[in-house]
């Protein structure tokens, strides 16, 4: 399995770019299923939220919020891995051995080590700390 972290997800969703179409295309030509996780999930609303909140206008809010209900859309149609037990059982054990990587780029390291899956990302500087973790980048 194939996990599309933030930006590679980000960068599928806009869909406008070279690289995007490239991606789309590699992920179109696999037999492998690919997913995201609940904490990209929440790293994009975050995002979403905090642009909506900081509109002061309710009426320049409409184009916001539409386009926040778009990413609903766009969800529902991916396979989004969960944040369980076994996850959190390795987050913790990732902490324990001081990988010294951000909070939520750790808790996407754990679901795709749960998982036995490789991570697609940009991020190699980060998520290299992380033992055993596959990546690639499939947007260079």
């Amino acid at each position: 399995m194939l996990i599309l972290d933030t930006d590679h997800l980000t960068e599928y969703q806009r869909g406008t770019s070279a690289e995007a179409r490239r991606l789309k295309e590699r992920l179109d030509d696999i037999t492998e299923p690919y997913a995201t996780t609940i904490v990209t999930v929440e790293e994009i609303m975050r995002g979403w939220m905090a642009a909506i909140h900081r509109i002061q206008d309710v009426h320049r809010q409409i184009n916001a919020y539409a386009k926040l209900q778009q990413l609903f859309r766009f969800f529902a149609t991916w396979i989004v891995l969960e944040w369980n037990e076994t996850t959190a059982d390795e987050y913790d054990s990732l902490k324990g051995a001081k990988v010294r990587v951000g909070t939520m780029d750790l808790k996407i390291a754990s679901i795709t080590l749960a998982s036995d899956a490789t991570l697609l990302t940009r991020n190699k500087n980060d998520f290299s700390k992380v033992p055993g973790l596959r990546l690639e980048d499939w947007l260079s």
